[in-house]
């Protein structure tokens, strides 16, 4: 087998196994939509993992936040409930 064919071969078999990756990554900043009901960013009260998107830091959107309560991690909640939960902020806290 020559060198050519050997790199279009392994080309190809990288392709196919970063391909999916790549598109469930590109899929991630695009998931979270508003939900039906009348919704408000609720900010410090997502567990790691289950944020709908998040201001800044160490997390961007659907499920990246790596600790529980980041207070700049964000969920939808219904609207008028944020302010009655322990630790729930309508402002990421700095």
């Amino acid at each position: 087998m020559n060198l050519n064919r050997r790199f279009v071969i392994a080309s190809a078999l990288a392709a196919a196994v970063a391909a999916p990756a790549l598109f469930a990554a590109s899929n991630l900043s695009t998931s979270t939509q508003t939900p039906a009901f009348k919704a408000e960013k609720c900010y410090g009260i997502a567990k790691a993992g289950k944020n709908d998107c998040a201001a800044t830091g160490n997390s961007s959107c659907a499920g990246t936040s790596k600790l529980n309560g980041d207070p700049n991690a964000w969920i939808y909640v219904a609207e008028g409930y944020c302010e009655r939960i322990v630790n729930g902020s309508l402002k990421p806290k700095a």
